[in-house]
C-alpha cells in the first residue's frame, strides 16, 4: 500500500510532562483498511515494552508531524514484510516482526490472519487471533470466513459467522456462496446468490462451477447463458462440465468460441479427451497448445503423459520429456514421476529406470510408479527388491504399493509370497481395498487355487465389486472349470447385466469345450439384452502415426503385404514346430478355416506390419485393448526366433517381451 493512497490527519495532545499523545488516524482506501486509536500502542514503548525517555520538544507540531510520517512509513514497510513472510510460509519470522511492532494496524492483523486461512488445521488459532483484533474490518471478517470454510467447519457455523459480519462487501457474499458450493449445497448457494446486492464475475463463476461439480449441468448452462460477463473461469468450467458428461461436441464448440483461452482451458480439453478414451485427440490438442506459445505445467503434462501411455505414443512422450528437461519442471518430482509412469506403460523399462535414478527427491508415488512398472513388465524380483530398498530409505508404503507388490507376485507366480504380503498390510497400517482382493483372486485363480479364491471373495469385508467376478471368470477359463465359471458369470451379470466381458468370457469357455449350443445361448442372451461386445484391436506407433488393426481387418492400406508376410511366417513357424491352437478360434467352422481366422488375429497383423516397417535394431511394440490371444502368444514366440527380433506386446494385464523364442512371462499369464 503506497502513501499516496492514504489520507490522514494527526492530532497530538501533549499532557503534563510525559509527552504522551493519542493519535486519531482517519484511513480510507478501496479495501476499507484503516488505523484506529485502539490499534495503536504506546509509541513511547520499545518492542520489549519498556518506556523510552521522550526527547520531543513539548510544543513542536512540525516535529511530531514528521515523526508520525516516519512512523507511518515504518508501519507500511513492516506490513509489506509481514505479507512477504506469510506468502513464503515463514510464520515464525512474520510473528516475530508482528510482536515487535510498537504500532499495529488492522492491515497488520489481517496479514497474519491470512496465513491461517491458507493453512488447514489451525482454525482455533485463527479464531483466537481474530478475536484479538481491536477493530476488525470487512477484510478481517472475510479472511476469517474463508478460514472457516477452508477448514471444512460445519457450514452452519460459517453461515452464522457470515450473518454476523456488520458490513458485507461482494467478497463476503462470494466467499459464503463458494462455501455452500464446495459443500454441495447448491440450493442454499442459489438463494444467497439471488439476495446479493451486487454480483461480479466471481459470483457467477462460483455458481456455475458449483453446479458442474454437483452434477447439475442444465442449471450450469442456464446461468452461463444469462451471465452478463463470462470470464475465462466460467468458460473453462462449462468445458469441464461438458467433458464430464460426455458432451464432447459441445465442449469442442465452446472451446472454439472462447475469446480468451488460458493454460487451464487447454488442460481441461486435453484431460477431458484422455478421460473419455480419446487420447489421440488430446495429444493433437497438446501439440496445438505448444505451437501457440502456451507453456505447460505439471498438471497439464500429467494429462498429456497419461494420454501417451494410453495410446502408447512413446515418441511424443519422449518429446514431452525434452520439454520437461529444458524447463524448471526438470526438478519437479511430480513431473518426473509422470514420465516414469509413461515410459513404463509404453514398455520402455530401461529409460524409466534411468529417470528413476536421476530423480533426487522421490516420494511414495515415485517409488510406486517404478515398482508397478517392474510388476507390469514381469520383472517380479526387481519389483520386490525395489520395495525392500524403499523400506530401507524410510519411505512408508501405501495401499498402491501393495497393489503393485501383489501384481508382481501374480505375474511371477509367487503365490505364497503374495499371500504373505497381503497378510502383512495391517502391519503397515494399510487398509485392504477391492483392488487388493482383485489381485489376490487373480493370484490364486491363475495358480489353479480356485476354491481358495472363492473363499476369499466370500470373506471380503464389503460387497464384492463386479470386477472381482470377472477376474475369477478369467481364471476359470484358464483352468477350464465350467462349474465355477457359471457361478462367476452369474454373479458378474447380476451386478452388471450390461457387462459384455461376462457374456464373452463364458461363451469363450463353452467354445473351448466345444459346447456350441451353450455358446449360441449366451450370444442370444447378449442380443436380447442389447449388450455389444467390445471389439478387440491392436495397434503400434510408427513415426508420428498410430496404425490400428482389428481381427480380419479389411481396411488397412498395407493388408496385401501384411498377408504375404503372415503366410510366409505361417509356413516357417510350422516347420519350426508351431501347431495352431484351434481352441482360440471361437467359431464353429472347419479346422482350415479356424487356422485362417487365427492367422488374421489383430496381434499377428500388427506384428507383421512391424516386421515390414520397423528398423531391425528397434523393438516392435504392439498394444492390445484386450488380453493377448493364447495362440498369438505362442506364435509370436516362434516369430521372435525366426525373425530374430525383439517384440513387445502390452495387453490389459501385462507386458510380454518376446525374444529368441521365449517370453518374459515364462508362459505364466
Amino acid at each position: 500500500m503506497s502513501k499516496r493512497n492514504l489520507s490522514f490527519n494527526f492530532k497530538h495532545i501533549i499532557r503534563n510532562q510525559q509527552h504522551s499523545f493519542c493519535l486519531l488516524i482517519i484511513f480510507s482506501s478501496t479495501k476499507h483498511r484503516y488505523f484506529s486509536s485502539s490499534t495503536i500502542q504506546n509509541p513511547n514503548a520499545n518492542p520489549q515494552g519498556k518506556a523510552i525517555p521522550s526527547s520531543f520538544p513539548s510544543h513542536s507540531s512540525s516535529f511530531s508531524s514528521n515523526y508520525m510520517t516516519h512512523q507511518l512509513g515504518d508501519i507500511i514497510s513492516s506490513n509489506k514484510i509481514i505479507t512477504s513472510y506469510v506468502h513464503s510460509g515463514d510464520l515464525d519470522s512474520a510473528f516475530r516482526l508482528f510482536n515487535n511492532m510498537p504500532i499495529k494496524t488492522t492491515v497488520t492483523w489481517n496479514s497474519i490472519l491470512a496465513w491461517y486461512s491458507k493453512n488447514r488445521g489451525k482454525i482455533c488459532e485463527a479464531r483466537q487471533l481474530f478475536d484479538k483484533i481491536p477493530e476488525p474490518d470487512t477484510v478481517s471478517y472475510n479472511i476469517m470466513l474463508s478460514c472457516l470454510i477452508n477448514n471444512s467447519v460445519d457450514i452452519g457455523t460459517a453461515e452464522a459467522f457470515f450473518n454476523q459480519i456488520p458490513i458485507k462487501d461482494t467478497a463476503s457474499w462470494n466467499t459464503m456462496i463458494s462455501g455452500f458450493a464446495q459443500g454441495g449445497k447448491m440450493s442454499e448457494a442459489r438463494k444467497l446468490f439471488s439476495l446479493m446486492p451486487q454480483r461480479n464475475s466471481v459470483s457467477w463463476n462460483a455458481m456455475i462451477s458449483g453446479y458442474i461439480e454437483s452434477g447439475e449441468l442444465d442449471l450450469a448452462v442456464e446461468l452461463f447463458e444469462v451471465a452478463p460477463v463470462k470470464s475465462v473461469v466460467a468458460w473453462t468450467a462449462m468445458i469441464n462440465g461438458y467433458m464430464k458428461f460426455g458432451k464432447i461436441k459441445l465442449a469442442e464448440r465452446l472451446f472454439k468460441e472462447m475469446p480468451v483461452k488460458n493454460l487451464v482451458t487447454w488442460s481441461a480439453m486435453i484431460a477431458g479427451y484422455v478421460e473419455k478414451c480419446r487420447a489421440e485427440d488430446g495429444l493433437k490438442l497438446f501439440r496445438m497448445m505448444v505451437r501457440s506459445g502456451i507453456r505447460p505445467n505439471v498438471s497439464n503434462l500429467s494429462s498429456v503423459l497419461l494420454g501417451c501411455s494410453e495410446s502408447s505414443a512413446l515418441q511424443l512422450g519422449r518429446q514431452v520429456h525434452q520439454l520437461v528437461f529444458k524447463s524448471p519442471l526438470y526438478y519437479d518430482t511430480t513431473a518426473g514421476t509422470s514420465l516414469i509412469s509413461m515410459y513404463c506403460k509404453c514398455g520402455d523399462l530401461e529409460d524409466a529406470w534411468k529417470l528413476f535414478l536421476e530423480i533426487q527427491r522421490k516420494d511414495v508415488v515415485t517409488w510406486n510408479a517404478m515398482i508397478s512398472g517392474f510388476a507390469q513388465q514381469g520383472a517380479g524380483e526387481k519389483a520386490l527388491c525395489l520395495f525392500n530398498e524403499m523400506k530401507g530409505v524410510g519411505m512408508k508404503p501405501d495401499w498402491i504399493t501393495f497393489v503393485a507388490l501383489l501384481l508382481a507376485c501374480n505375474h511371477a507366480g509367487l503365490v505364497d509370497l503374495g499371500v504373505q504380503y497381503f497378510d502383512s498390510m495391517r502391519d503397515y497400517g494399510v487398509e485392504t481395498k477391492p483392488d487388493h482382493y482383485a489381485c489376490m483372486v487373480d493370484l490364486l485363480g491363475r495358480a489353479g487355487r480356485l476354491n481358495e479364491a472363492v473363499d476369499l471373495i466370500k470373506k471380503m469385508p464389503f460387497t464384492p465389486p463386479s470386477a472381482i467376478f470377472g477376474t475369477l471368470l478369467g481364471a476359470c477359463r484358464i483352468h477350464k472349470n465350467l462349474e465355477l465359471a457359471e457361478f462367476a458369470a452369474t454373479n458378474l451379470l447380476s451386478f452388471d447385466p450390461s457387462s459384455a466381458a461376462g457374456y464373452v468370457q463364458l461363451a469363450n469357455i463353452y467354445a473351448a469345450m466345444n459346447r456350441w449350443d451353450h455358446v449360441a445361448r449366451v450370444r442370444r442372451s447378449m442380443k436380447e439384452s442389447k449388450v455389444v461386445k467390445t471389439p478387440g484391436y491392436s495397434w503400434l506407433e510408427l513415426g508420428s502415426a498410430v496404425h490400428e488393426f482389428r481381427s480380419g481387418d479389411r481396411k488397412h492400406p498395407a493388408l496385401v503385404s501384411i498377408h504375404e508376410k503372415l503366410n510366409d511366417l505361417g509356413k516357417k513357424m510350422k516347420l519350426a514346430g508351431y501347431v495352431p491352437d484351434l481352441e482360440y478360434a471361437l467359431h464353429d467352422v472347419g479346422e482350415e478355416q479356424k487356422e485362417q481366422l487365427l492367422l488374421r488375429h489383430s496381434e499377428k497383423l500388427a506384428v507383421a506390419f512391424g516386421l515390414i516397417n520397423v528398423p531391425l535394431e528397434t523393438p516392435i511394440r504392439v498394444f492390445k485393448n484386450l488380453r493377448v490371444c493364447g495362440d498369438c502368444h505362442c506364435a509370436i514366440k516362434y516369430i521372435s526366433a525366426i525373425e530374430r527380433r525383439d517384440i513387445i506386446v502390452r495387453d490389459t494385464s501385462r507386458f510380454h517381451h518376446f525374444k529368441n523364442g521365449l517370453c518374459s512371462c515364462g508362459d505364466y499369464w
